[in-house]
């Protein structure tokens, strides 16, 4: 028979997993809303995206705290060479889908948005695949 107990390696796994629902899913949300919103017109498009960072900033925060956790309870001199490629791809696409999210929240240009959004939420999918790749 298995126990089941919830210490501290399932408690950062959850938070790490809420910051992923929330940042990850939000964008999934806020890209299924927008052609709602935009259809409400005015700033309701803005609104509801500024209303989602208050939200999603502090989950990327989480992420970043718990991935360094993540990072610091595992022995690095017992992973793989593939653990190490994939850790070095996901951390270059968390910063990818952070720094172009601020870009895309920041920018007045209707363009520029549209290409950051759209980078951050590729690199937001590379860093998701990886992560359950490395899970496993």
């Amino acid at each position: 028979m298995t126990d089941i107990s919830f210490g501290a390696d399932e408690l950062r796994t959850w938070l790490h997993l809420s910051g992923v629902a929330v940042w990850f899913g939000g964008q999934i949300v806020m890209l299924g809303l927008l052609p709602a919103l935009r259809k409400l017109g005015g700033d309701v498009p803005k609104a509801a995206a500024a209303a989602y960072g208050r939200v999603a900033w502090p989950a990327f925060g989480l992420l970043v705290a718990t991935g360094i956790w993540n990072i610091l309870a595992i022995d690095l001199s017992d992973v793989s060479t593939g653990y190490n490629a994939a850790f070095g791809i996901k951390m270059i696409a968390v910063v990818v889908t952070g720094f172009a999210a601020w870009i895309h929240q920041t920018t007045v240009k209707p363009a520029m948005r549209g290409i950051t959004g759209g980078i951050g939420f590729a690199a937001a999918v590379v860093a998701v695949i990886l992560g359950v790749a490395m899970a496993h």
